[in-house]
């Protein structure tokens, strides 16, 4: 059995680790010409990450597993990596710092307003409002079945990242659509919430296209990483509307502030109120 091998047979069944994070770590194993890469070869498979096309955000992502195994191929399982471990590592690479895309006052509220027909419709139009309400992510809402859902106590308890749960609260409106939905479509406590015609579970890229095409429908186009932006939505209008960034990191599910803390950068309309107020020359 080769180094890599073992090092994912031990996060699989000794650290516990989901299947997506097992497919992670094969996927950003591959870059490695060897199971003992020197400090030249991480440096060339960095460059050949970019040659290929990766993003910045996606040569840090690569790191992390790759930093991850070298940790393991020296000091073991047993250790945690610190900043004082001797072992070789894939240097971060600086990511630009954009605007996070975000719907607008305007299209929130068309989409909100929207009347659904059909069940497809309905079930649609349902997601939307849970991902707008909760903030969670789409894969979080996809496998969210009948009996997360404390329609008493207006609470979901989704499965985040890392095999981790978590119970987030959502609103009186949302908990009204919640109830049509549950009672006129039967779902039971063990089926999925947002099930397709065959009671399996919703293809996140069948979904983006949906909403996509609503949007069109609605006459406005959705901004970038569409899915992910009911996210940034969600969150930027938290803190706007007074939220605390430590309650939202809890909300999001994230395991350190500096995820949440992207955040917290207020958008241009934000910063142009305040500097109406403060300005000299306004006065």
């Amino acid at each position: 059995m080769s180094g890599f091998q073992q090092f994912i047979r031990e996060r699989q069944y000794l650290a516990n680790v989901s299947p997506a994070t097992v497919s992670w770590y094969e996927n950003s194993l591959k870059w490695l010409p060897s199971e003992s890469p020197t400090q030249e070869e991480l440096k060339s498979a960095v460059i050949r990450m970019r040659e290929k096309g990766l993003k910045p955000s996606g040569v840090n992502c690569a790191a992390r597993a790759i930093n991850a195994y070298l940790h393991w191929s020296s000091a073991g399982s047993e250790k945690k990596c610190g900043p004082g471990c001797p072992h070789l590592r894939v240097s971060k690479v600086k990511e630009p710092e954009l605007v996070l895309p975000t719907f607008t006052a305007t299209q929130i509220k068309s989409l909100v307003r929207w009347k659904p027909r059909r069940k497809a419709q309905r079930r649609l139009h349902l997601l939307i409002l849970i991902l707008l309400d909760t903030g969670c992510r789409i894969t979080e809402a996809l496998t969210l079945r009948g009996r997360d859902i404390d329609l008493d106590n207006m609470l979901l308890t989704l499965d985040g990242k890392g095999r981790k749960q978590r119970i987030v609260p959502f609103s009186f409106e949302l908990r009204k659509a919640l109830f049509r939905y549950i009672a006129e479509f039967n779902r039971k406590p063990e089926s999925l919430l947002l099930a397709s015609r065959n009671e399996t579970q919703l293809g996140r890229r069948v979904m983006l296209r949906d909403v996509k095409r609503e949007c069109g429908r609605l006459g406005f186009t959705p901004p970038a990483r569409t899915l992910h932006s009911f996210r940034h939505t969600f969150a930027v209008n938290y803190l706007r509307r007074g939220g605390s960034v430590f309650h939202l990191q809890k909300v999001l599910g994230h395991s350190t502030l500096e995820m949440t803390r992207r955040y917290a950068n207020l958008v241009t309309t934000d910063l142009q109120a305040v500097h109406e107020r403060v300005s000299l020359l306004s006065r």
